[in-house]
């Protein structure tokens, strides 16, 4: 397959025929239109869901109503998101009703600081999160499902609550985690400047970030006064600095995949995690972008050596265990922004380009639909590269015609929903 995935994703042009999506269209008109998904995905461990943008209303209403019913009528244990994993665990907090848990998802997700917060910041993620309370509140604490974030950043947040958690329940412990995290301190909350200066010849802090995750896991008898949900956020926050130092680090060294694929491998451990948190048999969600989601082995990506969470799962737990999930749209409004930082403001998306999935499915007539790919379409005369849509945080409209990835459709997801026309994501006001 690979020799022939690399010569179609080189000059393939089409996906399938007309009249096998048109055959193949399931129109998204109420709940029940997601019956055949629900049913498709509900034996499975991880089901990823994705959004060919970070801003848009109908792929987060849409996971939403996914999400709900994994968990309602499949038993799904946890969502994990494209997140920060220090400032979403107090989402967490509060859909479980724990110990200083919030007075509402809106009171936590208005706090958040660290851009892009239109992410999480929406009134669309504020409707999840207070239905997540109302169910979790009918189940007993050890069943609860959970909410995470699963991205490598925000970690001097990450050191900042390890060291204040520490600091209250083992003085040895503590002590010895600021003093590997000293190393640090020259940097003042600046990891981009600590890379830098690594790059310049500066000491590394790899060792001192390695250290400190394995004495967390090796003295758990040092911290038997708490309970497994807090010794997991003391141990993944130090992961997440251990692995926020790598990712900045290989940034600036080199321009290669090396610093991408670093994330990846973070955000694919977190989930495995989890998944070993929540115990024997349990299944989880996961809420990306599709090019974190999407296995990166029918892209382009795969030719510069980029790999994805879609990708390390499927090879991990088997393609069997697995149910990915795209979300893609023909023309509409997104929430980003112009540059990294810069002010976040409405922007349009123009009409896709031809040799488009977007393009080929904004032929029909629903509205609204999704498909489910099966062994007829994953037939070798049927697969052909086709350009899919991937909007960023940052974003350019008059750039669009260079945000297609060429994909092989069928095998890059197990299913693909696409709307002809969608809106801006409903942010929050402060």
């Amino acid at each position: 397959m690979n020799n022939f995935l690399g010569f179609i994703l080189l000059f393939g042009t089409m996906l399938s025929s007309a009249q096998n999506i048109k055959q193949k269209a399931i129109p998204l008109e109420g709940d029940s239109s997601l019956d055949r998904l629900i049913l498709a995905a509900a034996d499975k461990e991880l089901v990823l869901l994705g959004e060919a943008s970070h801003g848009t209303h109908e792929y987060y209403l849409w996971r939403d109503k996914i999400s709900r019913r994994l968990i309602a009528e499949q038993g799904f244990n946890f969502i994990a998101v494209e997140g920060d994993f220090a400032s979403l665990y107090h989402l967490n907090l509060y859909i479980k009703n724990q110990d200083g848990a919030a007075n509402s998802a809106k009171e936590i997700l208005q706090k958040l600081h660290r851009w892009p917060t239109w992410m999480w910041s929406n009134e669309e993620v504020v409707a999840l999160a207070e239905w997540l309370r109302k169910h979790n509140d009918t189940l007993p604490q050890h069943k609860k499902v959970g909410f995470y974030g699963m991205d490598v950043y925000d970690e001097w947040n990450s050191k900042k609550e390890i060291l204040d958690l520490l600091k209250t329940i083992d003085q040895t412990t503590y002590t010895f985690v600021k003093d590997q995290y000293k190393c640090f301190e020259p940097h003042k909350g600046d990891s981009w400047s600590y890379a830098h200066a690594v790059n310049a010849g500066k000491e590394a802090c790899t060792t001192a970030t390695k250290n400190v995750v394995e004495y967390i896991r090796t003295h758990r008898n040092k911290l038997s006064a708490i309970s497994d949900d807090t010794y997991f956020y003391i141990l993944q926050n130090a992961t997440v600095v251990q692995n926020a130092e790598e990712f900045y680090r290989e940034s600036v060294a080199s321009s290669g995949p090396n610093s991408w694929n670093s994330r990846v491998h973070h955000m694919h451990g977190t989930v495995n995690e989890l998944l070993n948190l929540y115990g024997e048999n349990s299944k989880g969600i996961v809420w990306a972008h599709n090019t974190h989601i999407g296995d990166a082995e029918y892209t382009s990506m795969r030719n510069a050596g980029q790999k994805n969470i879609g990708q390390l799962i499927r090879e991990r737990l088997g393609e069997a265990n697995v149910f990915l999930i795209g979300f893609t749209t023909y023309e509409g409004k997104v929430m980003a922004g112009s540059k990294w930082g810069a002010p976040m403001k409405e922007m349009t998306i123009p009409p896709a380009i031809p040799k488009s999935i977007e393009y080929t499915l904004n032929q029909f007539d629903h509205d609204q639909f999704y498909l489910i790919f099966d062994d007829e379409d994953r037939k070798e005369e049927n697969l052909k590269a086709i350009g899919n849509r991937a909007v960023g945080v940052v974003y350019n409209p008059r750039g669009d015609r260079r945000q297609f990835v060429p994909t092989i459709i069928p095998l890059r997801y197990d299913a693909l929903f696409f709307f002809k026309n969608t809106s801006a994501v409903r942010v929050l006001k402060k």
